[in-house]
């Protein structure tokens, strides 16, 4: 026996065509290689059955005997490369080093070169990602049998629709599916607070001016949403200046945005967002708790479920990152949060825990700028993307200058930065991570002086 799963107690012939390499960016073959050729064409019925041993069988029996040993040889064993996906959405759950290090060799022997063991998952992912390896057929089929074997509550998640299911892995925590309004409620998850209380300015004395807040305003009135709750909420629904939104915070990203939950379509309910415990190239998977459709956090848009079909497209508010002393300076008049929403926690993430770059796999990052460069991001009115650099917008701002993209014009505003249109209307500007939004927004143009 290579080892067991005591997975989350606590909680036919195919013609080999090779990828074009010529197309893949030198920094990508650079850092990763050239990728190995892949099959196309349909999977035989014995590595359909192959896969279903190694796969499910051994989710479902949790354990990993001789069957699996085999099954996994004969995988190693095809060329098809592409079936390193599902040993890869195998080992993020592998707590047994002797099997993950089984499963770093098959992969290795797909990919045709050798393989640390140390983060072997990320390893492998990266370079799945990077080198864009199609995934087998009947993937999602698999690779669901193997999340929800292990997290049932992922069941009405994964689903068919416009979502790449190769991005999509475990993020460390369960689902979020607590009915609404239920925020008091513990939970094994990173639980979102609903209507959420909130006091006057003066009557924070608990927050420093030197804290990291999320400022919004709708309508006229202000909001200060403190980076110490978000970092162990991640997802607030809530309701500011007469309209309803719901306000994701990824801690990978760097990134809070805010979503319009209201003004949707005829027959759609308000969407509560919660958090799904899966991450896509570690961003946060979130998805609605009244019809289970996941959503691109980044995009706002729902990809899955009913709420896909009705092409649901949240808009979005601009979110100013800045400190707390500079806002309520700004915006006296400004509430917020509750220090209880804390959970009595004081972390930051943003300076320690991904201080040496992302922790989860991303595959390649664009190299115009650091990974965890911040950047403010736009979309303008003909749809492009446009990234800011902050560091440099910020001191430009500062001198005075004018910037300006299309109809997209940046201003300072309570020590961060907000994108505004011609007219002065808000543009829907959000800070985020220079990896995240170029991996979203792989086509984004970047801002230079």
């Amino acid at each position: 026996m290579v080892g067991s799963f005591a997975l989350l107690a606590s909680f036919s012939a195919h013609v080999v065509q090779a990828q074009d390499a010529d197309a893949l960016p030198d920094y990508i073959k650079e850092e990763f290689g050239f990728p190995p050729a892949v099959p196309d064409g349909p999977l035989s019925p014995a590595m359909q059955f192959a896969l279903r041993v190694a796969f499910v069988d051994s989710v479902v029996l949790s354990t990993w005997d001789e069957n699996q040993t085999l099954a996994l040889a004969e995988i190693a064993e095809s060329e098809d490369p592409r079936l390193v996906w599902l040993i890869s959405d195998l080992m993020r759950f592998v707590p047994s080093q002797q099997l993950n290090a089984a499963l770093t060799n098959a992969a290795a022997q797909l990919f045709g070169k050798q393989l640390p063991l140390e983060n072997s998952w990320g390893v492998v992912t990266d370079h799945l990602i990077a080198w864009d390896v199609p995934a087998p057929p009947d993937y999602l089929k698999f690779k669901r049998a193997i999340f929800t074997g292990i997290v049932p509550g992922w069941d009405r998640i994964f689903d068919e629709g416009d979502l790449d299911w190769r991005l999509v892995s475990w993020g460390g925590v369960l689902i979020d599916d607590r009915p609404y309004d239920t925020t008091d409620d513990g939970c094994n998850c990173i639980p979102a607070a609903d209507n959420p209380e909130v006091s006057s300015a003066e009557d924070a004395t608990w927050l420093k001016d030197d804290d990291i807040v999320f400022g919004i305003e709708i309508n006229g009135e202000y909001r200060a949403y403190p980076r110490r709750i978000m970092e162990v909420r991640e997802m607030v629904n809530d309701t500011l200046g007469g309209r309803n939104l719901g306000i994701p915070y990824c801690t990978l990203c760097g990134a809070a945005q805010a979503y319009f939950t209201d003004g949707l379509p005829e027959g759609v309910e308000r969407p509560i967002l919660r958090t799904s415990g899966l991450l896509s190239r570690s961003n946060k998977v979130m998805y609605d708790l009244n019809t289970y459709s996941v959503f691109d956090t980044f995009l706002g848009h729902a990809v899955t479920g009913e709420l896909a079909e009705k092409k649901v497209q949240l808009k979005q508010a601009t979110v100013i990152t800045t400190n707390w002393g500079t806002w309520k300076e700004t915006y006296p008049q400004t509430t917020v949060l509750l220090e209880r929403y804390a959970l009595g926690r004081d972390p930051d993430f943003r300076n320690g825990r991904d201080a040496d770059g992302p922790i989860f796999p991303v595959g390649d990052v664009d190299p115009r700028l650091p990974v965890h460069e911040d950047i403010i991001g736009v979309i303008t009115a003909s749809g492009k993307p446009v990234a800011f650099q902050r560091s440099k917008a910020l001191v430009a701002l500062q001198r005075g200058d004018a910037i300006a993209v299309e109809n997209v014009r940046l201003k300072l505003d309570a020590g961060g930065i907000r994108a505004v249109d011609i007219d002065g209307s808000d543009a829907g500007s959000h800070q985020a991570f220079w990896f995240a939004w170029s991996q979203f927004h792989p086509e984004t143009e970047l801002w230079s002086q």
